[in-house]
């Protein structure tokens, strides 16, 4: 939940892996946050919900997202490319991008900070792992820092 409004930001995950994308689910699950999930299993996918192209026109069940939790390696358009369009959009360069990745590349790091991402996170190898920083996530995103209010819901 954002300090800034009563209702629960969505938090959009964007992983080709349907299995992480449950991990991830589950490890929200357990630190009992109460922001909607949403899901997007590739960069076109995702380009398309914040768009609102095809199956995601609806606000009502596309609803605008307060954090993108982004993988880099995905089939169509990887994370970089997507990372690239959505901080050169006016109107969608405000939503905090967290890149979750396996990749420890340097070259990665240094490349999504580049492109404007706003913090990268190599995904750990266990479960509890997740879970703690899932928590750390939803803690710094939602409690700390200050996010701009007054969203059009696009």
């Amino acid at each position: 939940m954002s300090r800034n409004s009563s209702k629960p930001l969505t938090i959009l995950i964007v992983d080709d892996d349907a299995d992480d994308r449950q991990m991830i689910a589950e490890a929200f699950q357990e630190n009992r946050l109460a922001n909607e999930l949403k899901y997007a299993e590739d960069g076109e996918q995702l380009m398309d919900y914040l768009c609102r192209r095809g199956e995601f026109k609806n606000p009502a069940t596309s609803p605008r997202p307060g954090l993108i939790l982004l993988d880099l390696n995905m089939p169509k358009k990887d994370g970089r490319e997507a990372i690239k369009e959505i901080k050169g959009n006016p109107e969608l360069r405000d939503i905090p991008v967290v890149v979750l990745t396996t990749s420890k590349a340097e070259e990665d790091i240094y490349r999504t900070y580049n492109l404007g991402v706003n913090s990268f996170i190599t995904k750990p190898v266990t479960f509890d792992a997740l879970v703690a920083i899932t928590k750390d996530l939803g803690r710094y995103w939602f409690e700390i820092v200050e996010l701009p209010s007054g969203h059009k819901d696009f």
